[in-house]
């Protein structure tokens, strides 16, 4: 079988997890966490960063890092992974959800806007939901697929409203915007490292900011908001520290990371060269305002194609493929919660076919992978 997303260990990874069984430290304490926090930092361009558990974590940590309290309001797009809506949840708030852009698949700034000009009342300096009553206290853009949402539009509209940003970034690691690199361009931006990632550390995630307060404030919430080395602590914290374990594993992977990066965009710019002729297909998006990092590649099928069907036809090739998000709106937790119209993300969530895109993957693995799908698109 040639898997949709297997992590590559064929790095240091077996060397540094050795390390850490032979100086007993495997669990939130240890050299690799705070020289993977380095790393993440470095690569990113940010000026601070903390690693945690999950990118779930990380995203909730950054949301409270950045004052969302319970029973406030957080845009964020209806075209995401559910961990982007738990994480509101987790604060005790509530997503409010956008549509995306047919260019980018990410929050459109239009929708965003529009939505706060109609539906908000500044009072006080703050943004109120007129229907609820709630305070709208941030904005989380998705960067969908590892491609940077249009964050100089969305931070415009976030400044005009005083509203933080967080970024869901988190396949997004080795991505670019306009050239430069992703850490600063949110008030706190978010990755995860989970075992389907580019860079894995079998799990994690990682918070980073040009902001210390909100970096210091996200460790301190993560670490059972313990003050020193008593047992003192000054608020609600929580255990979402990440382990000396797991960042072994994922200070192994940052050593490859342009290296991993690089072949995820050769990965898609194979399929897009080997399957641009066919009908009915379109591709991944791709912008002039930013770089993908790639996480996944596939084809977007017109309605002609049933994803599902063109999956099990590929199994049995040997060859996993996959349907993707199914969007928030349609989630039983969140189809009752304030959204947009939601016309670009109804379109196109049910023809996304993601395709293997391991960065282990070989030419010929690929050849048979396009092979397969030119057979079964008749070709």
């Amino acid at each position: 079988m040639i898997y949709l997303a297997e992590p590559n260990l064929s790095g240091n990874e077996r060397k540094y997890l050795n390390e850490c069984i032979d100086t007993t430290f495997v669990s939130s304490v240890g050299e690799f966490v705070t020289r993977f926090e380095k790393k993440v930092v470095e690569i990113t361009e940010a000026d601070y960063g903390v690693a945690v558990s999950s990118g779930t974590a990380g995203l909730h940590m950054a949301l409270k890092a950045c004052g969302v309290e319970k029973d406030e309001i957080v845009c964020i797009p209806a075209f995401t992974f559910i961990a982007t809506a738990n994480a509101v949840a987790h604060c005790g708030a509530e997503p409010w959800l956008i549509d995306i852009s047919a260019d980018s698949w990410t929050m459109d700034p239009d929708i965003l806007e529009k939505e706060l000009e109609e539906k908000t009342v500044i009072k006080d300096k703050c943004v109120y939901h007129k229907k609820s009553g709630k305070k709208v206290s941030a904005i989380m853009p998705v960067y969908t697929l590892g491609l940077p949402a249009d964050m100089d539009r969305i931070n415009k509209v976030a400044r005009k409203y005083r509203l933080p940003v967080v970024a869901d970034a988190a396949a997004a690691i080795g991505a670019n915007y306009h050239n430069c690199n992703i850490g600063k361009l949110a008030d706190a931006t978010v990755f995860s490292f989970n075992g389907n990632k580019t860079i894995t550390a079998g799990g994690g995630g990682a918070v980073v900011s040009a902001r210390k307060e909100i970096i210091d404030r996200a460790r301190h919430l993560s670490t059972t908001a313990r003050c020193g080395i008593e047992y003192n602590h000054d608020m609600v914290g929580y255990n979402n520290r990440m382990t000396n374990i797991q960042a072994a594993v994922g200070c192994a992977q940052l050593e490859r990371i342009d290296e991993f990066v690089g072949k995820k965009r050769y990965i898609t710019d194979y399929y897009f060269n080997q399957l641009k002729h066919i009908d009915g297909i379109s591709f991944f998006p791709r912008v002039n305002w930013a770089e993908s990092a790639c996480w996944f590649s596939g084809l977007l099928l017109s309605n002609r194609y049933k994803v599902r069907d063109i999956c099990g036809a590929l199994k049995e090739r040997g060859i996993e493929g996959r349907t993707f998000w199914k969007p928030m709106h349609l989630q039983k937790p969140y189809c009752n919660v304030e959204m947009a119209n939601m016309a670009v993300t109804d379109k196109i969530w049910k023809g996304i076919l993601t395709l293997p895109s391991s960065t282990g993957i070989t030419d010929k693995q690929l050849e048979y992978v396009v092979s397969v799908i030119k057979d079964i698109l008749q070709y």
